[in-house]
């Protein structure tokens, strides 16, 4: 079985290749390849030309060969936009032919609409975005805005989720988003494993603004794994630098100097860092209560765990249960 079937509109026209070698390969990797044992379901992906089926790509030496073209976009239970020809952008040139018309009735039939990067202006010109808040990549919001007023567009932002419409930023945000699908249709574990296996973070939240990167950052430091380790072992339990340091066998001085030039955090900062991202685990995985979760992740009271996370995430932990529960989940222990 399928866990729905992904359409990726892929454009060649103008002249030029309009779309974006990484920005294809995310939705591919992402939803192409099947993962038997994370998931008995995954999804038909197909590739959607908005012309020949011989899509060319000159410039890059090689084209695709697709059987799928707009008409295919109709009936898929997602449809993902990569990015436009850039004489859309910024020449105002018309879309390709027929794609605005394809994506309505695609979006009027029921699919999941995705743009990544400057796919946005594909969803704002079919009229997909009115009254919708929405990104793409930085450089290009300001002419998004401009050409398209009615649409409330955010640049501080990895991606935006409005249910059935999705937007993200350039490059390595599309993954974020792809990956953010993934939660919500096959779970918070699903996604955190797929994310493992393609050595990304397992989840970079973007439905706000401001939010930090709180997977855990890797180092070749060998002196301080293990002890990252250890101390993420026990981030229920009250930790110190000097703990850290007796544990690294170092002085706290050094210990500070080698965890900063590691992680780029001071000790403090990436240990709480470490609790918020548990936090986040336990509001997207189970339905403990935030006092419960405030206390498995070392954050204590559920007063302090709100103050962190409205400081560092954006938003109370109620509000990103919400935005961001995968499935119901067995209670974990204490």
């Amino acid at each position: 079985m399928s866990a729905g079937s992904v359409a990726v509109v892929v454009a060649d026209e103008i002249g030029i290749p309009s779309w974006d070698l990484y920005e294809l390969s995310i939705p591919l990797t992402v939803f192409g390849k099947p993962q038997p044992d994370l998931s008995d379901h995954w999804y038909d992906l197909r590739l959607c030309a908005t012309g020949e089926r011989d899509v060319g790509g000159a410039d890059f030496g090689f084209g695709l060969r697709t059987p799928y073209g707009l008409d295919d976009l109709v009936g898929a239970d997602t449809v993902v936009v990569t990015s436009v020809p850039d004489a859309c952008i910024d020449e105002g040139a018309p879309l390709p032919p027929g794609l605005a018309d394809a994506l309505r009735r695609a979006h009027a039939a029921g699919a999941r609409m995705v743009s990544l990067c400057t796919g946005a202006f594909a969803l704002a010109e079919a009229g997909l975005l009115d009254g919708r808040r929405a990104t793409a990549h930085w450089m290009h919001t300001a002419q998004l805005a401009a050409r398209h007023p009615q649409v409330e567009v955010d640049d501080s932002v990895l991606y935006v989720d409005d249910g059935d419409v999705l937007t993200s930023a350039g490059l390595t945000a599309g993954l974020d988003l792809c990956l953010h699908l993934v939660r919500r249709d096959l779970g918070a574990h699903v996604a955190n494993q797929l994310a493992r296996r393609m050595v990304v973070p397992a989840h970079r939240p973007g439905g706000q603004s401001q939010f930090i990167d709180l997977s855990v950052p890797e180092t070749d430091d060998e002196g301080l794994g293990p002890v990252l380790e250890w101390a993420r072992a026990r981030l229920d339990r009250p930790l110190t630098v000097d703990d850290l340091a007796r544990r690294a066998a170092m002085s706290p001085r050094t210990f500070y100097r080698r965890i900063q030039a590691a992680t780029g955090s001071t000790p403090l900062q990436w240990l709480l860092n470490q609790r918020l991202a548990r936090a986040q685990s336990l509001l997207e995985s189970t339905d403990l209560p935030v006092e419960k979760v405030g206390e498995l992740s070392g954050l204590g009271t559920a007063n302090n765990l709100r103050h962190h996370f409205l400081k560092q995430v954006g938003v109370s932990p109620g509000e990103y249960r919400r935005a961001f529960f995968a499935r119901p989940a067995e209670p974990a222990a204490a």
